[in-house]
């Protein structure tokens, strides 16, 4: 099995290992502890503007979990949905992929858009070392999205079902996505919000309605989707919303920021 490298390591996230568990744990001390809890929506910013919104998702999921944790991120570089069964470098330690639960899924895998160093895709790998620091005993399956039409949710979401009930895994679905980019900071706020509230009962066309006809510059409004209806199909029935920020609020620049949202959906 091939090892993908931690192309980001040192620059999006610490490389010293110490540095790295040291920066988690205190994101960490911030938990937001819900019951039930089927998906979540992470932001996948460098942690010094996102890492604290993202540990407060990560923290609504038991830390005891030790299922198959399926990610789906946003493909920025190819216009491709694919999967690789690679196993992970994280500074912190390797996470294995879930082998049998990704041939159960039947989509594509295509190793080379995991494994390039050059421009390497960040809304998988920020992920990886909050997924070993809070669930050690965790496997993934992840995924990029290229495509990202609500028909193309739908047929994802039908495939990661099918690969749940023939594996039985102990499963959660994890949505990788940014929202507004590089608009001022009252306008992602506004526009964030009102696509995000569709999301409270799970309403996907209204999702989709408010991201295009707003103009909500989400990157993973796909993977959002699918992870949406999966988790519907297990039984959830509404999206929190756990806490929203801007990179402004790091900067203090509020001409330009990219919003960033904690999503639970129970």
């Amino acid at each position: 099995m091939r090892t993908r490298p931690a192309f980001l390591a040192g620059t999006w996230y610490p490389r010293e290992p110490s540095h790295l568990e040291q920066l988690l744990g205190t994101f960490f001390e911030r938990e937001a502890a819900i019951p039930g809890v089927r998906g979540i929506v992470v932001p996948h910013a460098g942690y010094v503007y996102s890492g604290s919104i993202a540990a407060k998702a990560y923290s609504t999921i038991p830390k005891d979990f030790d299922g198959t944790i399926v990610l789906i991120g946003p493909s920025h570089r190819a216009p491709v949905t694919a999967t690789s069964m690679c196993s992970w470098e994280t500074p912190i330690g390797i996470i294995n992929s879930d082998e049998v639960f990704i041939r159960a899924t039947g989509i594509p895998v295509d190793d080379s858009l995991f494994f390039q160093q050059k421009n390497p895709e960040n809304s998988l790998e920020v992920q990886m070392p909050f997924i070993k620091y809070r669930f050690p005993r965790a496997r993934v399956a992840p995924v990029i999205m290229g495509d990202q039409s609500l028909v193309s949710a739908v047929a994802l979401s039908e495939r990661i079902l099918e690969a749940v009930s023939a594996t039985v895994r102990d499963v959660r679905i994890v949505a990788s996505s940014d929202f507004s980019h590089y608009v001022p900071a009252l306008k992602a706020k506004t526009l964030d919000l009102q696509a995000i509230e569709a999301l409270s009962n799970l309403n996907m066309p209204l999702f989709y309605e408010r991201i295009m006809k707003l103009g909500v510059s989400a990157c993973g409004y796909g993977p959002i989707a699918a992870m949406c209806l999966v988790a519907q199909e297990m039984g959830a029935t509404k999206g929190d919303l756990i806490e929203y920020g801007t990179s402004g609020d790091i900067t203090g620049d509020q001409s330009e920021v990219v919003g960033y949202a904690a999503l639970a959906v129970v």
